[in-house]
């Protein structure tokens, strides 16, 4: 089995990308963005999660990664995917003023059925595609600066800092949504 796209490095840095199955934009709303960063500070409380690094878009996420305990890697992620997946959908059927529900949940549904790991709906793609990266090296800055850049190549914003959804507020020392990001440097 190929290791390319495995937590192979329990202790690593791990640059790692997912999505929303059919990339249907779900992360255009914020309630389900709060959502995921719930699932993150879970996860970091909770399991041993470090997040170097983050962005939300609309219909994926950018991590750099790390852990602290037992927990391995892709047991945190599956969890978070899971837990995640679980309240974005109940907000989705929950919620009278969703415009897209039918649709985003016969595509969530039909996803769902068609994978033996389901039992009703899938949200996520199945694939992290973790990306081991040495935390001092220039590779380390190029993906913290993709993970930065996007809402800005998207034509979201004029500067990265600006976007709430990301970590680069935390590395320009103005806060951040999600304070418990760890500023590399």
């Amino acid at each position: 089995m190929s290791t390319k796209y495995k937590f192979a490095n329990p202790e690593g840095i791990y640059f790692v990308t997912f999505s929303v199955v059919h990339w249907v934009d779900v992360f255009t709303r914020n309630i389900y963005r709060d959502i995921l960063l719930d699932s993150f500070r879970y996860c970091m409380k909770e399991k041993g999660l470090i997040i170097y690094g983050f962005v939300i878009m609309s219909n994926h996420v950018h991590l750099l990664i790390g852990k602290n305990g037992d927990q391995s890697l892709s047991a945190i992620m599956r969890d978070m995917k899971k837990f995640s997946s679980v309240k974005i959908i109940r907000e989705i059927i929950e919620n009278p003023i969703e415009s897209r529900r039918h649709w985003m949940l016969k595509l969530f549904s039909d996803t769902g059925k068609a994978n033996s790991n389901n039992t009703h709906y899938q949200l996520w793609q199945q694939e992290n595609h973790p990306i081991e990266i040495e935390p001092n090296s220039n590779m380390f800055d190029q993906k913290l600066g993709y993970i930065h850049q996007n809402p800005v190549k998207a034509g979201w914003i004029n500067e990265a800092s600006a976007y709430v959804y990301s970590s680069a507020s935390n590395y320009e020392e103005k806060g951040g949504i999600l304070r418990e990001v760890e500023v590399v440097y």
